[in-house]
């Protein structure tokens, strides 16, 4: 079961984006819960777009298990879906939310907010 909605159980409260010398570049995040009952996991999702705007990778990776209400944990996601320029903008958002002991789950379609995000930019 699949619930959608606009208030997400979980926020990403400050992201960094680390460029190692070598290997793919390295987001950490902070994760702050907004329930009231503690969450089995949650899943991250990363968009990297050229400097003109145009979608260039989009990467789904599993963020912290156990979150507990109103608690902030800090993760990693590693950009690894495809080279990435220094130019590039990637862009991070929670994908979806299972709270502990439920098999419902909140998603969210995160790609157009993501675009809005970085606006395609005219030649």
């Amino acid at each position: 079961m699949t619930v959608s909605g606009d208030q997400p159980p979980v926020r990403i409260t400050r992201a960094t984006v680390l460029t190692p010398s070598q290997g793919p570049p390295v987001v950490l995040y902070a994760a702050e819960s907004l329930a009231d009952q503690e969450l089995e996991q949650f899943t991250v999702m990363a968009f990297v777009f050229k400097s003109d705007g145009t979608l260039k990778a989009r990467q789904v990776a599993p963020g912290r298990r156990t979150l507990t209400p109103k608690e902030t944990k800090y993760s990693t996601l590693v950009v690894d879906g495809g080279p990435v320029d220094p130019t590039d903008i990637i862009v991070i958002g929670i994908n979806q939310v299972q709270r502990a002991g439920s098999e419902t789950w909140w998603r969210a379609e995160l790609q157009r907010a993501a675009e809005a995000a970085v606006p395609l930019k005219k030649p």
